[in-house]
Formats: structure tokens, sequence, C-alpha cells
């Protein structure tokens, strides 16, 4: 072996030493690699995980929304059905049970206003849906929880006060039973209600417009006043129910059906008319303005931005 042969191995193990390590490197970096993907694998599972959570979240909210309903539907039946009784025990009347009922409604607002909105109507939960502002499979449920929590409401009323408190001679067909005065016809009371309603209705749609998001601190209040004033205004003449579960369920557990027709009708179509015309001859102009306003906000920040 010639010298220069002998000079040239070394180099060429020198040379050898830099392509294992680079084979090295090759290996780190696949399992480097493989690392990354793991870690990005396992990243995308707390994400799932999350999405689930999320979902699972939503719907623990909806349930709790139709539950707070119910509760707030039963407690209105039974602490407004329970400031109507009248018999030879119990002194009441006209004044008294319109005052009640609107303070029962203004409690139910106060402590469950902030959950669901407290509807405790189905009537307002129509104009709720064609206002926008609640889905309709969530106002279907409204209606459900509604009618189920005026049947539960009214059920522990009857359960716990003495029959002598439920019929009397004030009260033959069973205290809360919503009827038209005998002096007027059938028409004549579901015009009635429907008006009562309509009034109502628009109260709703006062509170819900934008422009009055600033005044929210009263609404509880304003709600039980409305109430009263519009129960002391026809509560002679139909018992101003502009609530068919409020008279659903006293007629469901006393068997009164007798114009039970006209607390239906009368309090859906005045929601629905009401609701309607707010939305698209007052809510309309609000809605125009503020797109306007988003279009010119949006113009402003392009041109600060081209700037």
């Amino acid at each position: 072996m010639s010298v220069q042969q002998q000079q040239q191995q070394p180099q060429q193990a020198v040379q050898a030493v830099p392509t294992g390590q680079q084979q090295k490197t090759a290996v780190t970096g696949a399992q480097a690699a493989g690392g990354a993907g793991a870690m990005a694998s396992a990243k995308s599972k707390p994400k799932s995980r999350s999405t689930c959570w999320l979902l699972q979240r939503r719907q623990l909210n909806n349930i709790s929304i139709v539950f707070a309903e119910l509760i707030a539907t039963a407690m209105l039946m039974f602490l407004g059905c329970m400031g109507c009784i009248q018999n030879s025990f119990f002194t009441n009347g006209h004044f008294q049970c319109a005052l009640n009922f609107g303070f029962v409604v203004l409690i139910c607002i106060q402590c469950f206003g902030c959950v669901c909105g407290a509807h405790l109507n189905p009537a307002v939960t129509l104009a709720n849906y064609i206002y926008n502002m609640i889905s309709l499979p969530m106002a279907v449920a409204y209606f459900f929880a509604q009618m189920l929590g005026a049947f539960i409401g009214y059920g522990l009323l009857k359960a716990i006060m003495p029959e002598s408190a439920i019929y009397s001679t004030d009260t033959p067909s069973g205290v809360c039973v919503t009827s038209v005065h005998s002096s007027l016809t059938g028409l004549q009371g579901v015009v009635i209600e429907f008006l009562i309603t309509s009034a109502l209705i628009a109260i709703c749609c006062g509170v819900w417009d934008p422009r009055n998001a600033k005044f929210q601190d009263s609404v509880g209040v304003r709600f039980g006043l409305a109430i009263s004033c519009l129960s002391l205004t026809a509560g002679q003449f139909t018992g101003a129910s502009m609530n068919p579960a409020r008279s659903f369920a006293p007629a469901l557990w006393n068997g009164a059906w007798e114009n039970h027709w006209i607390y239906w009708v009368g309090p859906m179509a005045g929601a629905l008319v009401s609701s309607l015309i707010y939305k698209y001859a007052f809510r309309r102009e609000v809605e125009e303005l503020e797109e306007q306003e988003s279009t010119m906000s949006t113009k402003r920040t392009a041109e600060q931005e081209f700037a």
C-alpha cells in the first residue's frame, strides 16, 4: 500500500463519520416528525372533547331554560290562583285578585327572567318566536313546559287547600276557572281576550325592542303593573286570562270546558297580530338603521386600512 493510499483511507473514514451522523439525524428527524404527529393527534383529541363538552353544555343550558320556565309557570298558577280564593271564610275581591296576579308575575320575572325570560304564556312565546328571538324547537319546548307547569301548579293548589276553598258560591266551577260573563256572547268574549292580549304583547315587543336595551332594570315591575291593569279592566268580563296555559290547567283539573276555545283563539290571535304589526311597522326602521350604521362602520374601517 502506498503512502498516498494510506492518506486517502483516513480521509474516507473521516468522510464516513458525517454520513453516519446524517443517518442518525435522519432517524432523529423521523422520530421527531412521528412525535410531532403524535402530539398533533393528541391535541386533536382534546379539541374534539372540548367540542363535545360545548355541545353538552349547550344541551344542559337548554334543559335549564325549559326547567326554569316550567317552575315559573307552576309558581304563577299556584300563587296567582291562591290569591283568588274567595268563600265565607276567606274574603277577597276583584281588585285584590288583579293586583295579586300582577305581583306574582313580578316575582316570577324577578326569579327566572334571567334564566328563561319567564314567558309564562304560550302567547308570549309565539310573539317571541315571531320576533326572531327564539328558535322553533325551543318555542315548542317552552309550550310544553308552560302547559305542564300550569298543570302542576294548579294541582299543588288543589292538593293543599280544602275543597271549600276551591269550590264555593263565588267559584262554583273551581277557583281560577275563566269564564265569559253571562251578559256577553262568545264573540264578545273572544274579542276582549284578543284586544287585551294584543296590548300585553305590544308591551313585550316594546321591552324587546333594541332601543330599550338600556332600560331593563324594571322589567318585572312593568309587566306586573301591566298585568294588574289589564286584569282590572277586563277581569269581570272574561277573567282576563291572556294566557291559554293559565286557563287550560283549571279547566282540566275541574272539567270546566264551557267556552274554553275563547281562551286559545283570543290570546293566540292577539299575539300573532300584535307581534307582526310591531315587527314590520316599527322594528323594520330600526333594523334598516342598524344595517346602515353597520355599512358605514365597514366603509370607515376599510378607508382607515387603505390610508
